[in-house]
């Protein structure tokens, strides 16, 4: 059996641009595409946590250090400048595959910046 599992994310994200007539996908700052393990090229989902929006498009690399979260094309209307977003790529993978995994999540502050990084997300609690 395969399983989907989550392979990385970037939770909490500010989207910095919006540019509804570049060709269509998310520009990431290339640190945080790394540090989330995310290919330029990738599927990416983009759940707009100020909207609600949810969508899929496929990431490309932004410059390096910079902070940009470039939302293009026609994903452009469903974000806009300043609007949180959480970034998750995912994996097929056997189940075996799946009791080992952690997956990459990055935690950027309100400028894109990796505040954090960790492998685990914690138990919610009741």
């Amino acid at each position: 059996m395969q399983l989907t599992m989550l392979k990385g994310k970037i939770h909490r994200a500010t989207v910095t641009r919006v540019e509804r007539d570049y060709e269509g996908s998310c520009a990431i700052d290339e640190t945080l595409l790394e540090a989330a393990g995310i290919l330029e090229h990738e599927q990416v989902h983009i759940y707009n946590i100020t909207s609600g929006e949810r969508f899929v498009t496929y990431a490309i690399r932004g410059e390096r250090g910079s902070g940009v979260i470039s939302v293009n094309g026609a994903a452009a209307h469903k974000a806009d400048e300043g609007d949180l977003v959480i970034i998750a790529a995912y994996a097929r993978m056997s189940e075996a595959e799946a009791a080992a995994h952690e997956p990459h999540l990055v935690y950027p502050d309100a400028d894109n910046r990796i505040a954090r990084i960790a492998g685990r997300i914690p138990v919610q609690a009741a």
